[in-house]
């Protein structure tokens, strides 16, 4: 089998590992074990030693002891999408081992515990061991902290293996302990004790490593949901109601975290907003469009049941023309579905929400500066629109942690859209559905606004110009007719797709969210084919003109995304009848985010 555990002669140790700074490493663990610490110890220092890094946290759906998975890629051209296969493994998980070496490809590593009594044997890959309890017994920890301390010895198995600098770790443990030292210097310990082991012990003969670059210089790392959640505060969020769902529960928790340090009277020192748990989805959407109602810029963050259950009341807000922000960090369904994996699922349900003729306005960021841009875009769109704006994220852009620039200060001032004062109410009247400008969107006044004439009832049912209870056909009709003319309106006010064109494209490949980055990969692996692609990055539903010319220019046009049924292709088909035939489903789905393999193969099969 191959376990390596004599010191290295000079001949070995001189011998420069020839693939640097191009792999991918998977570390196999248990859920509740405390490993997420060490997994963020390893990404965190190859991001501080400038090299493009991106992990992903596969995670099971119960609280602990199910089997995990943390995939880190590691890319010095930038790559940051899923690799088909992980070249190493830090097997550290008995009940998966199995399965886990034999999805490593021939010319692979497998780092394992070296306590364990077997393991399956390949005589294509190299295996290194390492005694785990030795150094928990070293520490004396007992208890859940023996796990966590266990998991701190393949951190340092691993930093010897890839010259990994024990500073760069260091520094990794100070920003995720928040600098206690006490904590930091307690695990780094048991990482510089299972270095120098290795070093003693382990003869290293793989070709993997890596080296100092600068790639990373001034670049930020967080997850999405948290950028979200900044670039909500920034846009000037006053009021979020919410109810815990995986994966969009620490979105709120970031709120809670930086709202009280950004946003209190400087005055009083008291807050000037407020975030409140609701006892379900359902109260935390009305609380949102009764806040929204009222004047206040509000938002909730859910997952696709959430979104389920806010149906009535998202078909409400359209209807009453109420501004709120609705966050939908989809994961996989139907019902409860894979809660912890990641998907594209909702936004065919979604851009439909709502009883009877409704279409909503949806945004797609697909990076933590967009999770953050769209924070301020999409409170900006719901008060020019006097709608609910949904933005669609995912688990893999909102709960893992990506590489950006520092993100932009928001520089516009925030847009409340067509607000009356009593000056405005006295000097031009009020109807509160009336269209005076020809783009579908009425003037609305808020409470507290002291002309008499400024009041108007928010009815979900049938209603008048005035807001008058009626259920005449032609008055029906009328107002539909508005609603639906708002809805193009929006068309050119979201935000606009991103084209990559080149000469002498063989297809168009159009996109939206997280997809964007094994895309990037494939287009440049097909190029080396010599097939040439033209890209359209979609950013937002109702599509405008630019899409249909980017269809229009091609032969053949290939959608891609991550669910089943090829959602998006749907609704393009139906917004573009005339070019229907154009356009061709690549779908997929089974709760892993999409590799460059995976689609270079589809449309390859396609051809």
């Amino acid at each position: 089998m191959g376990v390596v555990e004599a010191k290295p002669d000079a001949a070995s140790a001189s011998q420069a590992p020839s693939i640097i700074n191009d792999f991918s490493l998977v570390v196999a663990t248990a859920n509740g074990t405390g490993s997420q610490t060490a997994n963020l110890a390893i990404l965190r220092a190859l991001f501080k030693m400038g090299i493009p890094v991106n992990g992903k946290n596969i995670f099971p759906s119960n609280i602990q002891g199910l089997p995990t998975w943390y995939h880190i890629r590691v890319s010095k051209d930038g790559y940051v999408a899923r690799r088909h296969t992980s070249e190493l493994l830090v097997a550290f998980n008995q009940a998966t081992v199995e399965d886990d070496v034999a999805n490593l490809p021939s010319g692979g590593v497998c780092l394992y515990n070296g306590d364990w009594r077997s393991m399956p044997e390949r005589d294509d890959i190299t295996y290194y061991s390492i005694p785990v309890n030795q150094f928990v017994k070293q520490t004396g920890m007992k208890g859940k902290f023996r796990d966590y301390i266990a998991n701190m010895v393949f951190v340092g198995a691993v930093a010897y293996l890839l010259d990994i600098p024990l500073q760069r770790l260091d520094d990794a443990l100070d920003y995720h302990f928040k600098g206690r030292r006490k904590l930091v210097d307690q695990n780094l310990n048991v990482i510089k004790a299972a270095h120098e082991w290795s070093q003693e012990n382990m003869v290293k003969s793989d070709p993997y490593g890596v080296e100092e670059m600068n790639e990373t210089a001034g670049k930020i790392m967080m997850t999405g949901n948290e950028a979200g959640a900044l670039g909500t505060i920034y846009g000037g969020v006053t009021f979020a109601a919410w109810y815990p769902i995986t994966p969009s529960t620490s979105m709120i928790d970031a709120l809670n975290d930086h709202l009280p340090n950004l946003r209190r009277d400087p005055e009083t020192g008291k807050a000037t907003y407020a975030v409140v748990q609701a006892e379900d989805e359902l109260a935390a959407i009305g609380m949102i469009l009764g806040a929204g109602w009222a004047g206040a810029r509000s938002m909730t963050s859910t997952s696709g049941p959430g979104i389920s259950l806010m149906s009535e009341f998202a078909g409400l807000g359209y209807f009453a023309e109420i501004p709120a922000v609705i966050w939908d960090i989809q994961r996989v369904g139907p019902s409860t579905g894979l809660p912890t994996r990641t998907c594209q699922g909702d936004v065919l349900s979604t851009y439909y929400l709502g009883h009877g003729d409704t279409k909503n306005v949806i945004l797609f960021p697909s990076s933590i500066a967009e999770c953050f841009e769209f924070g301020t875009t999409s409170l900006n769109l719901a008060d020019e629109l006097q709608t609910p704006i949904f933005v669609l994220s995912d688990l893999d852009l909102g709960m893992n942690n990506w590489m950006s620039d520092p993100f932009e200060y928001p520089t516009e001032p925030i847009k409340r859209g067509k607000v009356l004062s009593a000056q405005d109410v006295h000097e031009k009247g009020f109807a509160r559905y009336k269209d005076i400008d020809g783009d579908g969107v009425g003037y609305r006044t808020l409470p507290g606004n002291e002309h008499p004439l400024s009041v108007w009832f928010a009815r979900g049912t049938g209603h008048d110009e005035n807001a008058v209870y009626s259920e005449r056909s032609d008055v029906w009709l009328k107002n539909m007719d508005r609603l639906n003319r708002k809805f193009n309106t929006a068309r050119n006010l979201v935000p606009s797709p991103l084209l990559d064109e080149v000469e002498g494209a063989d297809f168009g490949i159009i996109a939206y969210g997280t997809s964007v980055y094994a895309i990037e990969e494939a287009r440049d692996r097909l190029e080396d084919d010599g097939i040439k692609t033209d890209f359209m990055r979609l950013r937002a539903l109702p599509i405008n003109d630019d899409v249909k010319e980017f269809v229009k220019k091609h032969d053949k046009t290939y959608v891609i995304e991550l669910n089943r049924d090829g959602q998006m292709h749907n609704i393009l088909q139906s917004e573009m009848p005339e070019m229907a035939t154009k356009l061709v489903s690549i779908a997929h789905l089974d709760g892993m985010p999409l590799t460059a393999r995976w689609i270079v193969e589809a449309i390859e099969g396609k051809q």
